[in-house]
């Protein structure tokens, strides 16, 4: 009878400083619904966004990031600019630095989206708040 035995290799992946993850920062629940930091390492974070149905984010700029935001389930209507579009699941797009923005669930279920952020700073205290619905704005 022939005898075998079973191994079992782990591998240990080693990434570089610059892409090291920084570890998931719990729920932060906002006026408009929820976030949740997935993963952040230099130059990027990946968040999930649950927008309430019927809330909107505040219209805002950020100096320093770019976002990508890809619906996971809901509708989501998107200000970009000048342009306004409404994106269902599956469907993406993306916000260049320094310019205007706005999410919005318009729908009646809960608005997920993925957004990867990409930029030299990515702190929450830089946002350039425009119009708020829930009175975040500087006068």
């Amino acid at each position: 009878m022939a005898r075998y035995q079973e191994t079992t290799q782990t591998e240990t992946l080693h990434l570089p400083p610059n892409i090291t993850s920084r570890g998931v920062a719990a729920t932060e629940l906002r006026p408009w619904g929820a976030f949740t930091v997935l993963e952040e390492g230099r130059g990027y974070k990946i968040k999930r966004i649950e927008v309430k149905p019927g809330h909107r984010l505040s219209l805002q700029m950020h100096h320093h990031r770019s976002e990508h935001w890809i619906v996971v389930s809901g509708t989501a209507r998107v200000t970009c600019g000048e342009q306004e579009v409404l994106l269902s699941n599956n469907e993406s797009t993306y916000v260049p630095q320094c310019t205007s923005h706005r999410l919005e669930n318009p729908g009646v279920i809960p608005l997920v989206l993925i957004e990867v952020q990409n930029g030299e700073y990515l702190g929450e205290d830089d946002i350039i708040r425009y119009q708020d619905d829930y009175a975040r704005t500087k006068d």
